[in-house]
């Protein structure tokens, strides 16, 4: 009976142990689990306030360096700068061109104010990098500017009196040419009617709206014909009416000599004496050269020139006097 409540007793009294046994563990535990939090913690304690310490460095490089830059560049001091542009100091509105009227200034605030530098340093990125020769080549690009506008002003006044007078040319060939046309077209209706007695031609312009351009049709009507086109005319008539405007045209604007090259080639010896008249008439008032077979055109002239050539290949000119010269 002794040894059964020893028994008992070691065996409750073992229990007990155990359960503190086990509450001691159970309170280890958590004082671990607790430390290992405490430790973690530390650690990011730790690392939070050794980056503050690298962050305040930074900051107080970086606030010696625009001190001493305000030195540099501005020449101004750090205490003259903060009471000129401190905090303390009321913040003049932004220029913004959408607004026409700017508002009042607002009191310093440092959230605000770093988002504004923020907004400031990313389009002053968008910029891209500096040129230093930008200067530079901005006055030289503004000179050549000012070059060739000074030069596209001279090329436009010039254009302009160059249009001018090619409008005073042209108005002065206009009429020059009208009243050319006008006598030639009288003198020709005269010579024509010489040349072919009882026939009729004129002269008549293809486009009279426009006297730069418009172009001249000979009209010839020989006697006994309806026809007036040149194309329908036989060889010698077209000969007579081409030599009746050339004389159209002496008689029109008159000059010291003419010189033509066998004109009456084609001719029979009715339009010849006819076309010899002519040619008495203008040598009245003009010398006349004629390059001539017909004998008939020799027999009135002043005087002949003959070219041959000998059996050498030597060309030999021979002149004869037919008539004297009439006094003036």
């Amino acid at each position: 009976a002794k040894v059964d409540a020893a028994t008992t007793l070691a065996t409750g009294r073992r229990a007990q142990v155990e359960a503190e046994r086990v509450e001691q563990a159970a309170l280890l535990a958590t004082a671990r689990a607790q430390v290992d939090e405490l430790a973690t913690e530390l650690g990011r304690l730790t690392d939070t306030v050794h980056r503050d310490e690298l962050a305040r460095a930074e900051q107080r490089l970086r606030i010696e360096q625009l001190q001493q830059r305000a030195v540099d560049e501005l020449g101004i001091s750090p205490d003259d700068l903060v009471d000129e542009y401190g905090p303390h100091l009321l913040i003049p509105p932004v220029p913004d061109p959408d607004v026409p009227e700017p508002g009042d200034p607002v009191p310093f605030v440092r959230e605000e104010q770093e988002k504004r530098r923020k907004r400031a340093e990313r389009k002053l990125n968008q910029l891209g990098k500096i040129n230093p020769l930008a200067l530079e080549e901005f006055a030289a690009l503004e000179e050549r500017h000012s070059f060739l506008v000074n030069q596209l002003e001279d090329l436009r006044a010039s254009k302009r009196d160059l249009l001018q007078i090619v409008a005073e040319v042209d108005e002065r060939v206009q009429q020059a040419f009208a009243q050319a046309y006008a006598d030639t077209a009288v003198q020709f209706e005269g010579v024509f009617a010489r040349l072919f007695p009882g026939g009729e031609g004129r002269l008549t312009l293809t486009d009279p709206s426009d006297m730069l351009t418009t172009g001249i049709e000979v009209e010839a009507r020989p006697p006994g014909k309806k026809i007036k086109r040149l194309s329908l005319l036989s060889g010698g008539e077209r000969s007579l009416t081409a030599v009746a405007l050339l004389v159209a045209i002496f008689k029109a604007r008159p000059s010291p000599f003419y010189i033509m090259d066998e004109v009456e080639a084609a001719l029979d010896d009715t339009n010849l004496g006819r076309l010899i008249t002519l040619f008495e008439e203008l040598r009245d008032s003009s010398q006349l050269i004629v390059i001539t077979h017909q004998k008939r055109t020799m027999e009135v002239a002043d005087a002949l020139y003959g070219v041959t050539m000998r059996g050498d290949g030597v060309t030999t000119v021979v002149s004869q006097r037919i008539r004297e010269a009439q006094p003036a």
